[in-house]
């Protein structure tokens, strides 16, 4: 047994050999030769440095034997923080911080070289090299209670960004709250909420079920592709037959000299974009078993056209290698949902949305998120609909890799802003609907919705979190919600011909209808990362909604398409300007009421 009185060390005969080896005292029946070994090598100690070290410890300790629990405390209450104030020093003096043990700065760096190498592998090649600042966080983000504190001073950009600076042009705007469009009799309402009414029914419609969780994605094989879009093609037709008594549908290469119906998607005879030459018809595999045939568009006065999209022509094959195109079949809409009893009560709600990035491209203060906050704090909407991204890959300091405090970090501070800012004075339901350029989220297509597992207690009944897209009722009135930029996709894509005037996002609007998907293009944008096993069962619309939210980096609008109110909100921020929201007020027609009345009675898209 070794003693310590008195501050001085006695020791049994057997222990002095450990200590003239400079060894620390130990009981006889303790081997820890091989755990002082250990601990020399990792902490980088010479063994008469660690036995000083060991004996110092244990006197300021006053351990009066050596075990292993005292080597397990030696080393971390000891050895660690030591360890740890030596490199704090060694970083202020080089003015580098590693954040892990690699030997040398040279090796560090080959490390991220690496690691850049890999990732670039798996992402779309951006505008200029741009390699991570080996730095450390100066401020860390630190974890805050649930407090009442102003949104102001719940989110403090300086504690992820080295450089916070508001934005000039943002700041100096001069047309705030200016109402650019209108839709209804809102110029004659004043718009504000019912002050918190609890009697708000928010509920998720799915085809069947609706998406909840992750998934695993990259996956797909490419006849699993090929079975959706034979499914989607299959399932439009039998609707389209049916609403057009057609008796029945024609193989695309069947030669006839008389007008024939032919089903069938279509393609782009190149890899280019699609024009009036290059249209082909890739028939359905019942009928045609995929054939593809040139279409001839010359007889055809009006046509809207783009990739993906499931037709039913009628034209004259007289060679079977062209047709020539005379007819194009209508598509046909999704019913209305009827209202229930079980949906809620049918007073007037307002409504408000409005989509990311909530920074402007040159700061990322969020001072334009802190804007719409004290908006939602005065109005006090019923429910509020927010679109990512909420920190926007596309952000220069989140490309450039310059924010010190990870990405989900960043978020969570957002959210928490969002929803503690608005917890005391409004009360609002708030819907988050999360965005492909979220940096933080998965990138897939369709997209799950964000997890928050410390979501307060009295906050779960009035938050929700839904995926993208999403078909949501509420009080019986349903909306249906994307943040993809559709009519930038499709418009991109997207050819026609008309005798008279035609306005292209309304055509857009009437595509996503009839072909009653929230994403009918094939092949998708460039950016675009479709899992389509679970985008056939997570991204069709179960009906058509009363209201359809389309946020657009194109100009805001609010349009009746087919009876449907599609509104494009705008972005809350437009590069280093203010941008748009949008605002609805909401009365439904009581349950059991003959004929249709659209739930929507007013809205408007404002400046913020």
């Amino acid at each position: 047994m070794c003693l310590l009185m008195t501050s001085k060390l006695y020791l049994s005969p057997d222990l002095l050999p450990d200590l003239r080896a400079g060894l620390p005292p130990r009981c006889p029946q303790l081997d820890v030769s091989s755990a002082l070994i250990e601990l020399c090598v990792l902490y980088g100690q010479n063994e008469e440095g660690m036995a000083g070290e060991l004996i110092a410890f244990c006197t300021s300790t006053r351990k009066d034997c050596l075990t292993s629990e005292t080597l397990n405390s030696f080393e971390h209450e000891f050895l660690s923080k030591r360890l740890s104030k030596a490199r704090l020093s060694a970083s202020k003096d080089s003015g580098h911080a590693g954040a892990r043990d690699i030997v040398s700065i040279q090796e560090l760096i080959e490390v991220e070289e690496e690691e850049e190498t890999l990732l670039n592998a798996y992402t779309t090649p951006s505008k200029g090299s741009q390699k991570r600042a080996i730095t450390t966080p100066e401020t860390p983000l630190t974890k805050r209670s649930v407090s009442t504190r102003s949104p102001h001073q719940l989110l403090s950009p300086s504690s992820f960004s080295p450089s916070a600076t508001p934005s000039q042009k943002y700041s100096s705007r001069s047309n705030r709250g200016e109402v650019v469009t209108s839709f209804g009799s809102a110029q004659v309402m004043s718009w504000s909420g019912r002050e918190g009414a609890s009697n708000i029914s928010v509920k998720v419609l799915g085809y069947p079920e609706p998406l909840t969780g992750s998934y695993k994605s990259m996956f797909q094989k490419l006849p699993d592709i090929r079975e959706v879009l034979t499914c989607k093609i299959e399932e439009l037709g039998s609707e389209l037959k049916e609403h057009y008594k057609i008796e029945a549908f024609t193989p695309v290469l069947v030669t006839a000299q008389e007008p024939v119906t032919l089903l069938g998607q279509i393609g782009c005879d190149s890899n280019g974009k699609l024009n009036h030459k290059s249209v082909i018809l890739e028939g359905d595999r019942e009928h045609s078993s995929g054939a593809q045939i040139p279409v001839d568009l010359s007889e055809l006065k009006e046509y809207s056209l783009f990739p993906g999209q499931v037709v039913v022509m009628e034209g004259i094959n007289t060679t079977g290698r062209k047709l020539v195109a005379t007819r194009l079949y209508e598509g046909v809409p999704l019913p209305f949902h009827q209202p229930t009893e079980e949906d809620g009560d049918s007073e007037q709600i307002m409504v408000l949305v409005a989509c990311g990035p909530y920074t402007t491209s040159d700061s990322i203060t969020f001072d334009p998120l802190l804007d719409l906050i004290t908006i939602i704090n005065r109005d006090q909407p019923d429910v509020c609909i927010l679109f990512g991204p909420f920190l926007d890959a596309k952000h220069e300091q989140v490309e450039s890799c310059l924010l010190t405090s990870p990405f989900e970090e960043v978020f969570k501070q957002c959210l928490r802003t969002i929803i503690e800012g608005t917890r005391s004075s409004s009360g609002s339901h708030l819907i988050f609907v999360p965005s492909l350029r979220d940096v933080h989220h998965e990138p897939v297509y369709p997209q799950p919705p964000f997890s928050c597992s410390d979501l307060p207690r009295e906050d779960k009944k009035r938050v929700q979190f839904v995926s993208e897209p999403c078909t949501l009722s509420i009080n019986g009135t349903i909306f249906g919600l994307t943040s993809t930029d559709l009519l930038l996709h499709m418009g991109a894509e997207e050819i026609s011909s008309s005798s008279g005037t035609s306005d292209r996002f309304s055509r857009i609007l009437k595509h996503i209808l009839t072909q009653r998907s929230y994403y009918p293009l094939y092949p998708p944008q460039e950016d675009m990362a479709i899992d389509y096993e679970n985008f056939y069962a997570y991204a069709q619309l179960p009906v058509t909604p009363d209201v359809f939210i389309a946020p657009s980096e194109l100009r805001y609008f609010v349009k009746d398409i087919l009876g449907c109110v599609c509104v494009n909100p705008g972005r809350l921020t437009k590069g280093q300007v203010g941008g748009t929201f949008g605002r609805l007020y909401l009365r439904r027609r009581a349950a059991g009421a003959e004929g249709r009345r659209s739930p929507c009675t007013a809205a408007q898209v404002v400046r913020i």
